[in-house]
């Protein structure tokens, strides 16, 4: 009968645990790149005893070299700021900033709470009509107090939103069109170079203008303002959807194309089973462009429009031109920066669900 050397099994045991921890790594580390907080494998992998020293220059590449510039960018901040002066005085600090970010964290809930109040209160008048048998004078009251910081960041959201999700509905079927045919790619390109360059602050005259004649109110599905925002976001950002939807379908293996004549697939069945699982990892790329497009123009389209959401908060506070107003549009940029990363981060993670693309 064989023995087992106990030190042996217990050895063996010890390095299967971590093959087993390793693999756990590995499989975390791909929702680690989506949410970029890529410098937390090797960390876990030097805590795991993953070749410490070779992690340690990961450690320091992805998470250490990025707070030093961050550091470095609050300090060269912090510096020069005090040194501008403008008509508003001089340039705000971090900490300046910082102090209007939590002043406007205060205000949106003390302006949630007064929309909570009026709506209770509206409720309540509702019931006692009710109540007192006089249901036909029951009515209900908007509420028309100013919108805060946050209800702002929401309508661009939403705004941003729909707008790319009519110009993707619009682009990929083209874009297919005109990468599998010659002849749709030969019509659709002098459009596209014509198009693709206009910049989003001529298409909102025309939206405009065409919108007010054709929307009479505002109590439909969707009011005037949002519609001009979203219509022009969607002008805007469909082309790198189409563009690299066209590339990305033109590009798949002419074996694969064989192939589907040699079956005799019918249109749909190429598209769905041929070329789409083929050309996902370009159209997600013309995707991620397009909403990071979409979101810029959006800002852009809000401050010259002046409808709701962060474009109009800026410029708000730049007609406004109180001592604190500078500090506030500085915290919008940085709220339109961090809302940029985390939309190119949603559609990152869409990505790396129906792809095997390592695109980061």
């Amino acid at each position: 009968m064989t023995t087992v050397d106990p030190e042996f099994a217990a050895e063996q045991a010890k390095e299967a645990r971590k093959a087993r921890l390793f693999t756990r790594i590995n499989a975390a580390d791909k929702w680690f790149q989506v949410l970029g907080l890529a410098w937390l494998t090797p960390i876990l992998k030097a805590a795991a005893g993953d070749n410490p020293k070779a992690q340690m220059g990961e450690i320091w590449r992805l998470a250490i070299v990025p707070v030093i510039a961050i550091a470095g960018f609050l300090l060269l901040w912090g510096t020069l700021a005090p040194k501008v002066q403008t008509s508003l005085g001089a340039v705000p600090g971090p900490q300046q900033v910082w102090t209007e970010a939590v002043k406007l964290h205060e205000d949106a809930g003390a302006k949630a709470d007064k929309k909570a109040k009026f709506e209770e209160m509206v409720e309540k008048r509702n019931a006692r009509l009710i109540e007192q048998g006089k249901a036909d004078q029951v009515k209900s009251v908007a509420y028309t107090g100013a919108p805060s910081y946050y209800s702002q960041i929401w309508t661009s959201i939403k705004t941003v939103f729909f707008g790319f999700l009519i110009a993707t509905i619009v682009a990929v079927p083209l874009g297919i069109a005109a990468g599998l045919s010659k002849t749709a790619n030969a019509g659709l390109n002098p459009l596209i170079q014509i198009f693709k360059p206009v910049s989003p602050l001529a298409w909102l005259p025309i939206v405009t203008m065409i919108v007010s004649a054709t929307v009479t109110s505002n109590d439909g599905l969707f009011s005037k303002s949002f519609l001009i925002s979203a219509i022009t976001v969607t002008l805007c950002s469909l082309w790198p959807t189409l563009i690299n939807t066209a590339l990305g379908v033109s590009s798949i293996d002419k074996d694969l194309v064989n192939v589907s004549k040699v079956l005799k697939m019918n249109t749909w069945t190429k598209i769905t089973k041929l070329v789409l699982p083929s050309a996902l990892p370009l159209i997600f790329t013309g995707l991620r462009l397009s909403l990071g497009v979409g979101w810029m123009v959006l800002i852009a389209a809000e401050m010259l429009a002046q409808n709701p959401g962060l474009g109009k908060f800026v410029w708000d506070e730049f007609q406004n031109g109180s001592s604190s107003s500078l500090a506030k549009i500085m915290v919008a940029v940085f709220t339109i920066g961090i809302i940029g990363f985390m939309l190119d981060r949603v559609m990152y993670a869409l990505q790396s669900l129906f792809t095997f693309t390592n695109q980061r």
